[in-house]
């Protein structure tokens, strides 16, 4: 029995062994007794996470997939299946810290990465296979093309190390572009505490008009009076490090 590759799900099905057990290597299995695991399929990342003490749950929305986990993998047990990562409330679900790995679908990289900074409190590590863009945006630094909106918010909760990249001919069916491992280690910047809205909607206002200087782009957020002669106002978001949005919202909010 094996399990067909839907499209429509994203499903890339990682064939090669050694790279499965790098990806699993990666995580440091410390301060933390739970791992779940996104988007399993057929189990290459499983098995080996299996083989360490840390309980493992799956989150597998493809009841195929489901069901061959369930003949393959009898450490499985019924409560280790949690459904949609995207739907689930992981405070709810999960009443200590949880890791998290997997080799994601792309077609929902970004989302993956957007509900783990909403819930940073919970999980202390990720790691995981993305498309190659995506790990390279996640990772990306100031004054870089690949530098945006999900680099400064990943950024600002997390240290994010680029770990490999991953050809296609180890998938099937292989993409149609190059996979990168990424690895979050939790460590929120000071000063975000408490500012977290604002400080996203800053980032988030500074990136969608990314070639104008940002006292153009956050007019939309009307900026307040005291700032109007703040030299960062005279940059672009991209020039600005992940500190310099901090500082520049906790200024903002004591304005």
């Amino acid at each position: 029995m094996s399990v067909k590759a839907k499209k429509y799900l994203g499903q890339h099905f990682l064939t090669d062994e050694n790279i499965a057990k790098k990806i699993v290597d990666g995580l440091s299995f410390s301060n933390y007794n739970k791992v779940l695991e996104v988007g399993p399929g057929m189990g290459v990342l499983t098995k080996y996470l299996l083989d360490e003490d840390a309980e493992i749950f799956v989150a597998e929305i493809d009841n195929e997939s489901v069901e061959y986990l369930k003949k393959h993998y009898s450490k499985l047990k019924e409560n280790h299946f949690i459904g949609d990562f995207l739907k689930i409330n992981i405070d709810g679900m999960f009443d200590e810290q949880v890791a998290v790995i997997g080799n994601f679908p792309y077609n929902i990289s970004s989302q993956i990465l957007f509900k783990i900074i909403d819930y940073y409190q919970q999980i202390p590590e990720m790691v995981g296979m993305f498309q190659k863009e995506v790990a390279e945006r996640a990772a990306a630094v100031p004054r870089t093309k690949d530098y945006g909106i999900l680099s400064v918010l990943v950024q600002a909760l997390y240290d994010v190390k680029y770990l490999f990249t991953v050809h296609e001919n180890v998938f099937n069916p292989p993409p149609k572009v190059k996979s990168g491992v990424i690895r979050l280690t939790r460590n929120p910047k000071e000063g975000l505490a408490g500012n977290e809205i604002l400080f996203k909607q800053i980032v988030k206002a500074g990136f969608n008009q990314r070639r104008k200087k940002l006292s153009n782009a956050l007019k939309v957020l009307n900026i307040p009076e005291s700032l109007k002669l703040h030299p960062f106002l005279n940059q672009r978001a991209e020039e600005l490090s992940v500190e310099d949005f901090i500082s520049f919202t906790q200024e903002w909010k004591n304005s």
